[in-house]
């Protein structure tokens, strides 16, 4: 395997599981198995409905999720697997690469699919039996957070906040945030009554209008992370079960700059709150690290334009 498409290959799986495999973590089955059950009565604001459920969803700690992403032509990736965030994130991920340049990039790897395991400080990507014939038998590289911060173009601070940060309720805060959120209906799905919300977040928008919702810590927090993200807009739809928990979102947005510029698209479903989740770092023999590997490559692989994996 020729080195630049290590490179490329490796700092791709950063970008992209770091903006998708956590944040946009979605389902394979969208809109399967949902249905209305009519508009029902609207018994609490959905500002106050909203921060009930905020709550009731970071306080769980762990969940299941599955689901599927999409970034224009960069790439589309299924995934599957459970999160703890009550003491940093921890959590496994089976990610499979589906279509896209990503795809292409992971089968040249000799892999479309890989492990994710996340732990506080760094999370882990199992690769193939053929990168491991190039770099002395390992199977993971490691990548600390830390490390992923020093990236160029404000992506790495955004991956370190996310990695760091991110819980299921985050698309409830997004929101809050938008200033005008609305309750659609009341529908079923995976086999629970939920009430259906919607709202489009507009990052130069993001002002005083909405700190009734958020606090202004938690408002300038998000706008830093949707601009080191590149994301202009957002719109966030949420299912909240009866007992004030993220059932399903779904998210589109347009990341207007960085490795994984273009219209995204995801659909994620929650299950299993208060799952037990352990998450342990692979063998360090077994363990390549990505900092290591960029520095194999020279200045050139910590920029933003070693991204493409074409």
């Amino acid at each position: 395997m020729k080195s630049t498409t290590v490179r490329r290959v490796t700092l791709s799986v950063a970008v992209v599981t770091a903006l998708t495999g956590v944040a946009a973590c979605g389902s394979s089955d969208s809109g399967k198995g949902d249905k209305a059950v009519g508009k029902g009565a609207i018994h609490v604001s959905p500002i106050a409905a909203l921060r009930s459920a905020e709550q009731s969803t970071d306080k769980a700690e762990s969940a299941k999720v599955r689901g599927t992403t999409s970034i224009g032509t960069k790439m589309s990736m299924t995934m599957d697997g459970a999160f703890a965030w009550g003491n940093g994130l921890t959590g496994n991920l089976t990610i499979t690469y589906t279509g896209g340049q990503m795809a292409e990039a992971m089968r040249k790897a000799g892999t479309s699919s890989m492990q994710a395991r996340y732990l506080p400080d760094a999370y882990y990507a199992k690769m193939s039996e053929k990168f491991a014939q190039h770099f002395g038998g390992k199977h993971w590289i490691k990548y600390a957070y830390d490390d992923l911060a020093q990236l160029g173009g404000g992506s790495g601070a955004y991956m370190k906040d996310q990695m760091r940060n991110t819980t299921p309720n985050q698309s409830v805060k997004m929101l809050l945030a938008s200033g005008d959120v609305k309750k659609v209906g009341e529908e079923t799905v995976s086999g629970q009554h939920t009430t259906h919300y919607a709202g489009t977040v507009n990052v130069a928008d993001l002002a005083e209008k909405s700190s009734h919702d958020l606090t202004a810590s938690q408002l300038a927090d998000l706008k830093k992370q949707l601009n080191q993200a590149g994301v202009t807009t957002d719109h966030v739809d949420i299912w909240i079960n009866d007992q004030n928990l993220l059932v399903k979102k779904t998210e589109k947005a347009e990341i207007a700059n960085g490795p994984t510029a273009g219209a995204m698209t995801s659909t994620a479903y929650y299950s299993d709150y208060g799952v037990k989740v352990s998450a342990e770092a692979p063998p360090a023999g077994d363990t390549k690290d990505f900092k290591d590997l960029m520095k194999a490559g020279g200045p050139a692989s910590a920029s933003g334009s070693s991204t493409t994996t074409s």
